[in-house]
């Protein structure tokens, strides 16, 4: 009978077999990761990754964790590099783009690859993490009267300009004259611009 595993053995074990599934997928493609091929990459016994997943699917979910877990980072440290909110959305918004093309593998499997659909109340920390650093910037530039309308509502059309930026980079379909360097600046620009708070009534 195998030995217990400490905490930190299963969590040694899940990072090394994240890196490998997605050198797998990034190589091989989204068949080609599975229990039995992590085995090979990571010089174990076949039945060794049964110990640390249940099947293919938690292994794209911890793949996937893994991403927002560094995206969650990255994020916060461009936001705190920025005091003005404006200023932090836009770092943000670049900062995302940046993350895309650093980690393309990743990335997809974090947004690309089917999984079954996940009730808000049951978003991973990670991804909740992006998601508040973002969330309340926007919150923040509302209340500070920079921006107008709902912070979420906000959010989510930031999120799906960047995501529809990164998507085209990534299938090489970004290719009409304009580059993703040199669109960021315009899309945050434009989205600030459109959510800018509306004049009162009889400001000209």
């Amino acid at each position: 009978m195998p030995r217990s595993l400490t905490a930190h053995e299963v969590q040694t074990f899940r990072d090394d077999a994240c890196v490998a599934a997605t050198r797998l997928f990034a190589e091989h493609g989204e068949e080609s990761v599975t229990l039995r091929a992590l085995s090979r990459e990571l010089g174990v016994s076949a039945m060794t990754p049964y110990r640390y997943f249940e099947n293919k699917a938690e292994i794209f979910e911890a793949v996937a964790e893994a991403g927002f877990a560094r995206l969650a980072e990255r994020s916060r440290k461009a936001a705190g590099e920025h005091e003005a909110p404006l200023d932090r959305l836009r770092a943000l918004g670049r900062e995302y783009l940046a993350f895309g093309v650093d980690e393309p593998h990743a990335y997809r499997i974090m947004f690309q690859l089917d999984r079954p659909e996940i009730a808000d109340d049951d978003q991973t920390p990670a991804l909740r993490s992006c998601w508040q650093t973002v969330n309340a910037t926007i919150q923040e530039a509302i209340d500070r009267g920079l921006l107008h309308g709902d912070a979420n509502t906000l959010a989510h059309v930031c999120w799906v300009s960047l995501h529809g930026m990164v998507t085209l980079h990534l299938s090489s379909r970004l290719r009409l004259g304009l580059s993703l360097d040199e669109l960021v600046g315009p899309v945050m620009d434009i989205f600030v611009r459109g959510s800018q708070a509306r004049p009162t009534q009889g400001t000209p």
